[in-house]
């Protein structure tokens, strides 16, 4: 059974299924006006895993994860580059589909775009004002009243009082309460706007994830999913408009994984401790990044620095050594009765527990290292992969990038000359060889299989 925490209750539960073996999952997704950045790689990471961990537990899985294309950034950012809002969008949802990739992320069943469901969203609001949870201003934006949803605040915990106490100025005043929100902004000049029965406009953020979520998965859903960030407003106010229209809870158990922090403070662009998933994959591999990642659980915050970050890579290469000498070959089928693959069910059935779940892959590691089974190192590596690592040739990871100051040195000769010269009993030549290459971050290793080498 497969527990999980949900931010609605605040406790851990035993997952449930609508529909017997089904799972159907929202995640929030991307605003593409610009790179992807670590906070959205542990949103792609996180939920990939829970994807995959549903269907290794035999699971049938729907995973949809959407995608803003419409909205103040994206329109702002397309006019300071003097191009179409759709060539932006375009332009960084290929971006963030390569940086998905690259990271391991199975792509989700469904990527729908918000400007894609745009007549679901006036239906949904059309709906919303003829149940009076609307009202239309006199600017002609639609706004919902936050005072008719008796159940507003139960997910983030914010009473009415809360937020009436944190809005003393008046920010809109076509509204009718401070904290009521937007559901459809009238056009402006030169923007993007799509027809509507109050005319010109276009959506509001939170709309969007209540219509694409209705559309695509029903009323009531299994599972909705995002950041931390999103508990309040955004998923409190899809809450309000989805079960206002649809007279149903909207998901039975809502995920959010925690902050990224940089160096114990929380990573913000006016900080100017920002990382693009980019900017962080030119100095280490992608799958030390998804590694990184899963190191911690997913609802606590996750610290970037570059000591852990070379913590993790020092881990993965533990695990990648032992299974250097590999000559196991993968079945399909994983053996459950094995008490490793046990620990690791266990640990991952408990809120996907991945930290857990790691510490069992070292604990087999230190198996393979002291037994050299097959099995075992077959194991290991149907473990690991279902987190999404171990999925390279060992060599490659362990050897790394060649920089381009090494290309002129053959490693394979040295080691050959390395070899002949303790042949020769000439120490001296044999350990300066091996200090030249340690130089240049190549370590050497003697095995009774003959000596390899790997990055530092």
């Amino acid at each position: 059974m497969i527990k999980l925490f949900n931010s609605l209750s605040k406790k851990k539960e035993i997952f449930k299924a609508i529909e017997p073996g089904k799972v159907k999952m929202y995640v929030c997704g991307m605003t593409v006006y610009d790179f992807c950045h670590l906070g959205h790689a542990r949103v792609l990471i996180v939920f990939d895993l829970i994807n995959r961990w549903f269907k290794v537990s035999g699971y049938d899985v729907i995973y949809v994860r959407n995608i803003t294309d419409i909205d103040d950034k994206i329109i702002a950012r397309a006019a300071e580059q003097g191009i179409p809002f759709g060539d932006l969008t375009q332009k960084f949802i290929d971006e963030m589909n390569t940086d998905a990739h690259t990271l391991g992320v199975i792509s989700p069943d469904i990527e729908p775009r918000a400007t894609e469901s745009i007549g679901a969203m006036i239906a949904m609001i059309q709906t919303l004002l003829e149940k009076n949870f609307a009202y239309i201003g006199a600017n002609n934006d639609v706004f919902y009243a936050v005072t008719k949803f008796d159940g507003y605040g139960k997910l983030s915990g914010k009473s009415l009082e809360d937020l009436r106490a944190g809005n003393r100025v008046e920010v809109d005043k076509f509204k009718k309460n401070s904290f009521d929100f937007v559901l459809w902004k009238s056009a402006k000049p030169g923007e993007p706007s799509w027809d509507s029965p109050w005319g010109k406009g276009r959506p509001g953020w939170h709309i969007e994830c209540s219509a694409m979520s209705n559309k695509f998965l029903g009323k009531n859903f299994d599972i909705h999913g995002g950041g931390q960030d999103l508990q309040f407003p955004h998923h409190e106010n899809e809450i309000a408009q989805s079960e206002a229209s649809n007279d149903c809870q909207m998901a039975n158990y809502w995920l959010h994984n925690g902050f990224v922090r940089v160096d114990d403070e929380k990573m913000s662009k006016s900080l100017g401790n920002f990382f693009t998933i980019r900017e962080i994959l030119k100095h280490y591999d992608p799958e030390v990044v998804r590694f990184f990642v899963l190191k911690a659980q997913y609802r606590s915050p996750l610290n970037y620095s570059d000591h852990h970050l070379e913590d993790a890579k020092q881990g993965l290469t533990r695990l990648y050594l032992a299974i250097r000498e590999s000559n196991s070959i993968i079945d399909q089928k994983i053996d459950w009765k094995n008490s490793f693959s046990c620990q690791f069910k266990d640990a991952l059935d408990d809120d996907f527990n991945t930290p857990e779940a790691i510490s069992v892959l070292f604990s087999l590691a230190n198996a393979v290292n002291k037994n050299r089974q097959n099995e075992e190192q077959a194991l290991l590596i149907q473990l690991a992969n279902i987190l999404g690592i171990l999925e390279m040739e060992p060599e490659v990871f362990l050897r790394g990038n060649i920089e381009a100051d090494d290309k002129n040195v053959d490693i394979d000769q040295l080691i050959n000359d390395r070899l002949e010269a303790k042949k020769n009993k000439d120490y001296q030549k044999a350990d300066e060889i091996r200090i030249f290459l340690e130089g240049r971050d190549i370590l050497l290793e003697d095995t009774p299989n003959g000596t390899i080498w790997r990055k530092k």
